[in-house]
């Protein structure tokens, strides 16, 4: 676990480069230390999502990176609908056993310490795999404000179970 644990840090450190940008201090600003437990979850909303599905948000989107970070939770079968990100989106998988699929494409199986990278504007979906619960980091970025997921149709009960 610590090489799992090692690995999405420093993935998570990539990600978060910012080349060209000053220190703290020469830009007037100091970080922000949020503790756990602060962290608001709630259940994924029956609008965007089939199954059971927790959503703990870590940091949203309206900060000066304009990134947003959320823990994700999938109970075996529950997955995302369909949809997009205008800047693409990066899913760290840190436990049990998920599924993925861009539209036309063969679905894929995906475990923790795995890293699915989702391009810009690729319809997508994501979930957990039916025997199975699955969590993920998913980073994202804002596009414009308020923009970093483009919610579609649902994914059928046909499309999850074919593969």
């Amino acid at each position: 676990m610590n090489k799992l644990i090692l690995s999405m840090a420093l993935t998570l450190a990539a990600l978060c480069a910012l080349p060209g940008q000053g220190d703290a201090a020469e830009i007037g600003k100091s970080q922000t230390i949020l503790r756990n437990g602060e962290f608001p979850t709630a259940k994924g909303s029956d609008q965007f999502f089939t199954g059971s599905v927790r959503v703990e948000q870590l940091y949203p989107a309206n900060n000066d990176m304009r990134s947003s970070v959320g823990v994700v939770t999938f109970e075996p079968g529950a997955r995302s609908n369909w949809h997009i990100h205008p800047v693409g989106q990066a899913l760290l998988v840190t436990s049990g056993v998920g599924l993925t699929q861009e539209w036309g494409k063969p679905i894929q199986v995906i475990r923790a310490g795995d890293v699915v990278i989702c391009p810009v504007n690729v319809k997508h979906w994501h979930g957990a795999a039916p025997n199975s619960a699955m969590t993920h980091i998913s980073i994202c970025e804002e596009k414009e404000p308020g923009k970093v997921v483009v919610w579609m149709e649902k994914v059928t009960d046909e499309q999850y179970n074919a593969r």
